[in-house]
């Protein structure tokens, strides 16, 4: 959990930084955004760029992905937008040397400059915070057409889904006897019912014996 935090954290700090980048100066005080996205395939040109059609436009599509990656906890997604971020930056470098026959870095506005530390500083904090995230763990997959295992030989009394022993239902091999439909008084009642004498019956009242 913490490292899914600290992740996260380090990944959007990261997504931030690609997306700043383009705002700032990259090459002798031409705006990242300034450049188009053809010239890193065809060449460095003199040519300005609509804001959607310059470097700012993969940037912010590698910014999303790893906002989703972040949501989903998603490793490989954050890990992708480090990719892209430090791919297009390298692109633009190796494109921009080949336009000024060679980099140089150098102050008063001369030479590369912050835009594109803060781009590569963006696409490794993407990837150092997909390293750092632990990402979402798999769960066990489980067979919907049998949601409780049978028990097994040692607990033969067990009934999910408590898994809970209980009372065999059967303890005799015999057939289990059924219940009495007979609802009535029990036969027992009568029985000590007719033990007491009736009315007009008593020890001194019984007929004498015939002679």
């Amino acid at each position: 959990m913490i490292r899914n935090v600290i992740g996260s954290v380090v990944a959007l700090v990261g997504a931030a930084a690609a997306v700043v980048s383009p705002f700032r100066a990259w090459y002798e005080g031409r705006l990242g955004r300034h450049y188009r996205i053809q010239d890193l395939f065809e060449g460095i040109t003199d040519t300005g760029a609509a804001v959607m059609g310059s470097i700012l436009l993969p940037f912010l599509f590698a910014a999303v992905v790893a906002l989703v990656g972040v949501v989903l906890r998603s490793r490989l997604a954050v890990a992708f937008a480090g990719v892209v971020v430090l791919g297009f930056t390298v692109l633009w470098m190796v494109r921009q040397g080949q336009a000024a026959g060679g980099l140089t870095v150098g102050g008063e506005g001369s030479g590369v400059q912050t835009g594109v530390a803060i781009a590569g500083a963006g696409g490794l904090l993407l990837l150092l915070g997909a390293a750092l995230m632990s990402g979402r763990r798999a769960r066990p997959r489980t067979d919907r057409t049998a949601p409780y295992p049978p028990p097994g030989s040692d607990h033969p009394d067990t009934w999910p889904p408590t898994q809970e022993p209980g009372p065999a239902a059967q303890t005799s091999p015999w057939p289990e006897r059924e219940a009495d439909p007979y609802v009535g008084p029990d036969s027992r009642d009568d029985q000590e019912t007719r033990s007491y004498p009736t009315q007009g019956e008593g020890p001194d009242r019984r007929r004498p014996p015939n002679p």
